[in-house]
């Protein structure tokens, strides 16, 4: 295995985490409680972040891995991390809930596949 490919997994391996993490802070939440409660939506922003970084690093060190899966939002990822990053004043919290509930399981799934 190439490092470049090894970067590549431990990045994935990244966005999984904070996945994970994403999915357990906000498991016995519902929306009205997520949105009141501080320390959840600044948990969720941060592991969305990491989600963001690590997207933008397997595009700008293994496009060749990133053409290959364009299955995966990768743009779009790093997008949302650039305008919850750069618009910290601004968090939209209902779409960052609906990401959640729409969205990140979907990615989940697509990210195991993968997987060495």
């Amino acid at each position: 295995m190439r490092k470049k490919d090894l970067r590549t997994v431990d990045y994935i391996d990244h966005m999984l985490e904070a996945i994970r993490r994403i999915l357990d802070y906000t498991a016995p939440l519902s929306q009205a409680q997520f949105e009141t409660t501080p320390i959840a939506v600044d948990a969720v922003v941060r592991n969305m972040e990491v989600i963001g970084e690590a997207a933008r690093n397997v595009m700008l060190d293994d496009p060749e891995f990133v053409a290959a899966h364009p299955e995966i939002p990768w743009q779009a990822m790093y997008g949302t991390r650039n305008r919850i990053s750069h618009g910290y004043y601004a968090i939209n919290t209902d779409v960052i809930w609906q990401t959640i509930q729409h969205d990140l399981r979907e990615l989940q799934s697509a990210l195991f596949k993968l997987k060495p």
